[in-house]
């Protein structure tokens, strides 16, 4: 927990490069497993929930990350980018809307992309400059 505390961006980086991983891993491995089987399987709950887990791993990244940030855009890019890919997440579950599987992987690039850009060049320097004083992370 001490990671998501000092270092968010780190942490949220890392969360949605494993989400992109988890997303691009999942047709390959059920593919392998459904030609091996030789039959049509369902993805396994604990493999679709690992998509919630992530959401809320990188929820509480994008929270830390734009209280600390000292960039208003990048605040307000991580959350569009946040909520971009819960909607997604979403419409891919209820299956609300037909849109193309490979669109979830923007808003995932743009967090990482995000969290890395904010980890170099927007951290607060004083208390002054962020929402939440560093005093009280």
């Amino acid at each position: 927990m001490n990671i998501v505390l000092k270092k968010p961006n780190t942490f949220g980086a890392l969360a949605s490069t494993l989400c992109m991983v988890h997303c691009i891993a999942t047709p390959l491995l059920f593919i392998a497993h459904t030609c091996a089987a030789g039959g049509c399987a369902d993805t396994p709950l604990w493999w679709r929930s690992l998509d919630y887990l992530f959401l809320v791993v990188s929820f509480i990244a994008v929270y830390r990350s734009a209280n600390t940030s000292s960039k208003p855009a990048i605040k307000i890019g991580l959350w569009v980018s946040w909520i971009l890919l819960c909607i997604l997440l979403l419409n891919e579950t209820l299956a609300l809307l037909t849109l193309p599987e490979g669109l979830i992987y923007i808003p995932a690039i743009a967090l990482v992309i995000l969290h890395l850009y904010n980890q170099k060049y927007c951290q607060c320097k004083t208390d002054q400059c962020c929402t939440v004083q560093k005093n009280k992370l």
